[in-house]
């Protein structure tokens, strides 16, 4: 059996009960590490004041937890739409001092679909924002870390090669893989090997055909990104692919957890669970599972 020593986290705001008593929840549910939503509210960066910050991080700790990543997506189509990016940059750059002040060095987001035609407008609209997002994350030793899902492994590749630095990467979530475009994630670990610097423990099955733009968006097709309200929705009980549990999906756990060891990759585990329903039950079922793995 595959044995790891990863460190296994949680996604504050899956529990849906506010950050702080979200953080409590991760320590009950044994956790060691928690993800956080920093884009408004309580944790956007123009509400914490330096003070607020030293607090928080010294709350955290007192908790016996750490931060694996910030939560940075600023929705819409991600960094496809020139008018919206010069303010969407400047954001995500602050969401990464953020983080560096609250002792991680990634921030997760989603970019928007990468489009197939290298030549096409949103393309280089989109690959002009994450050279600018990538040098300056290199400039700080830290990353933007793009989820998985909207595209394939080998595809996400090749973008991420074109942008001349390891700043913008990825975070690597098998069940979206699995879920919407059909991609092999033990395989895409591989692939991504020289990206992959945080990941999501979450699981699906594929019901039906979809369209990623139909779930992602993309700029000038009809359908609008789904916010993270819809998506729940849709991952609870949707006709095309549906979350569940760890080990109740298509992710191969065993291979796909050899891979990430295979690759050498030494960072968080962290659950994610977008349901409504009883989610603090299937985190705890999902701390349990990862733990079984741990030599």
């Amino acid at each position: 059996m595959t044995t790891i020593s990863n460190k296994i986290g949680v996604i504050v705001d899956s529990f849906g009960v506010g950050v702080k008593d979200g953080l409590v929840k991760a320590r009950g549910v044994g956790a060691e590490g928690v993800q956080i939503y920093a884009v408004r509210g309580e944790m956007a960066p123009e509400n914490l004041t330096a003070a607020a910050r030293k607090e928080f991080k010294a709350y955290i700790a007192s908790l016996g937890l750490e931060i694996s990543a910030l939560v940075g997506d600023l929705g819409g189509h991600g960094f496809q739409d020139p008018a919206a990016n010069p303010a969407k940059i400047e954001k995500s750059k602050r969401i990464l001092e953020l983080a560096l002040e609250l002792g991680t060095n990634i921030v997760t987001t989603h970019i928007g679909i990468v489009p197939d035609d290298p030549n096409s407008r949103v393309y280089e609209t989109m690959h002009k924002a994450c050279s600018e997002l990538c040098a300056y994350a290199d400039s700080m030793n830290a990353y933007f870390a793009i989820e998985t899902g909207p595209e394939t492994s080998a595809h996400l590749k090749s973008f991420l090669d074109t942008l001349g630095g390891k700043g913008v990467s990825v975070n690597f979530d098998p069940a979206n893989m699995i879920m919407v475009t059909g991609d092999d994630p033990v395989q895409g670990v591989y692939t991504l090997k020289d990206y992959i610097v945080h990941t999501h423990a979450k699981d699906g099955v594929k019901l039906g055909p979809i369209d990623p733009r139909d779930v992602y968006g993309l700029y000038g097709y009809e359908a609008e990104s789904l916010d993270h309200e819809t998506i729940s929705e849709m991952v609870e009980s949707g006709a095309a692919f549906r979350e569940v549990p760890l080990g109740e999906g298509g992710v191969d756990w065993p291979a796909y957890l050899q891979a990430l060891k295979d690759i050498g990759y030494t960072g968080y585990l962290t659950i994610e669970r977008e349901v409504k329903t009883n989610p603090e039950a299937d985190i705890k079922l999902a701390v349990d599972f990862l733990k079984k793995f741990r030599a």
